[in-house]
């Protein structure tokens, strides 16, 4: 098994990163160091984590450039957009950090005479992070932000295709005087995952990732009795109803299809528009879709860059493929767009319609920039269809009709349920996801109740 980490860029197919893998020593280190420091964190004031996270956060977004130009080499999105990411890191950041107090504040009973009682959330103790690299920064810091503001350690562990995201956190913690040990970021290769998730020391796993990572996770956790949150993938779909604001449902669903070439577990993947504004949905999606911009990413005038690698470029053509084969017929030239190369991870985005539910594309996991658009007759055709997925992390509807999107969302199984909006994240808002999108939450007041477990105190205080 290689004992390097190579980062091979999307830019130009040159290697980016070299770092060598953890070895078995530097490993157990770290679960010792994390497991010895949480015994005094645990019992540092919420108000000094605060304090040092606050910090933290200073450090990081004071990096902001560097940062995003490391994203748009690593990964391959637009350096107009990378920086935003940072700016995402901080919100998610923040409000984790402004609600704890709060959150993890003991919960009082009613008043018995006679007796004290109450409920206090108790840190779980080491929470290992495995974190996914197309949403680098936001995906992570969901898990280990409020890991560490609950009085937990943190290991985290990058993808190999963003290495220098893990260095650049523990670089914020060290400017901020976190204490040795909290928080930690170690190289790992498959094999030595699945070891850290078996070891004793770890009580948490939070994992970003696959429907087949999710469930390497549980089988690796399986019979040791630890939580595990998993946020997997996602076939997001949006539904257009005929009195919905066009223009504005054009732009989103859009946006929410092709930001970040596609590569977004809540990205927008499948699209159903009325029969009445079909026809004029799918002209106005077609027309903003080629005016994308397919280029180097570190080019300012780059909107839309390569997939992460060519092997995943060549499953959504795979797609894309076989869709057409089957009677789909795709709306975009991919002539149009100079730098579309086969072979590469350079793929022009692309619009698909007479496409049905019998198709990959409308049912798996497409993680690229390829959109399919149906035409359905009623809001219940869009639930049923919605539905007709083995995911449920987050669904929208355009429409203007508040009390209609309220009735449609309370029939779609879905873990995020958007009106006018997606692809989002709302950090006041519980994330999450139901079927094989995942289980678990994070984000929130509730995110806080996986990260903690609670404790029971019964004092009798009259004898």
């Amino acid at each position: 098994m290689a004992s390097t980490l190579r980062t091979i860029t999307p830019v130009d197919g040159s290697l980016y990163v070299e770092r060598p893998y953890a070895d078995h020593d530097a490993i157990d280190k770290a679960l010792r160091d994390a497991k010895a420091a949480q015994t005094s964190w645990r019992h540092t004031p919420v108000s000094e984590r605060i304090a040092i996270c606050s910090r933290a956060v200073d450090a990081f977004v004071a990096s902001k450039d560097g940062i995003a130009e490391e994203i748009s080499w690593q990964m391959g999105r637009p350096i107009a957009y990378a920086a935003g990411e940072v700016g995402g890191f901080e919100e998610r950041a923040r409000h984790m950090i402004a609600i704890s107090t709060a959150a993890l504040a003991d919960i009082p009973m009613e008043e018995k005479t006679g007796f004290t009682r109450y409920i206090r959330h108790e840190p779980l103790g080491v929470v290992f992070v495995v974190a996914p690299w197309n949403f680098p920064y936001l995906t992570s810091v969901n898990a280990f932000m409020p890991a560490i503001m609950a009085g937990n350690t943190v290991i985290l562990k990058h993808s190999a295709q963003t290495p220098l995201c893990a260095e650049r956190i523990a670089e914020a913690f060290r400017a901020a005087g976190l204490p040795d040990g909290v928080f930690q970021y170690l190289h790992l290769n498959h094999a030595d995952t699945e070891r850290v998730i078996k070891a004793s020391e770890v009580n948490f796993v939070a994992f970003t990732g696959s429907v087949p990572g999710g469930q390497m996770v549980e089988t690796a956790a399986a019979g040791r009795f630890i939580g595990v949150g998993l946020e997997l993938g996602g076939k997001d779909p949006g539904y257009v109803r005929p009195d919905a604001n066009l223009g504005h449902a054009i732009d989103t669903l859009v946006d929410g299809a092709f930001f970040n070439s596609g590569q977004s577990c809540c990205g927008i993947e499948r699209i159903y528009a009325h029969a009445d504004v079909y026809d004029a949905f799918v002209e106005g999606a077609v027309d903003l879709v080629n005016k994308y911009n397919l280029g180097n990413p570190l080019d300012p005038a780059t909107t839309i860059g390569p997939m992460v690698r060519t092997g995943a470029a060549e499953y959504v053509r795979g797609q894309i493929k076989d869709a057409v084969n089957a009677g789909a017929r795709a709306l975009i030239d991919p002539a149009s767009f100079p730098e579309h190369r086969e072979e590469s991870p350079y793929l022009a985005p692309q619009v698909m319609v007479d496409v049905d539910h019998s198709m990959e594309v409308m049912m798996e996991e497409s993680f690229g920039p390829v959109v399919g658009i149906m035409k359905v007759q009623s809001d219940d055709e869009a639930i049923n269809l919605m539905n007709d997925s083995p995911y449920g992390l987050t669904a929208s509807v355009f429409t203007t009709d508040v009390d209609a999107a309220q009735a449609i969302g309370d029939q779609v199984n879905t873990g995020t349920w958007f009106m006018n909006r997606c692809d989002y994240l709302d950090p006041a808002l519980a994330w999450t996801g139901v079927k094989n999108s995942g289980r678990g939450c994070t984000l929130s007041a509730l995110g806080y109740d996986h990260l903690t477990r609670p404790k029971s105190f019964h004092l009798k205080t009259a004898l």
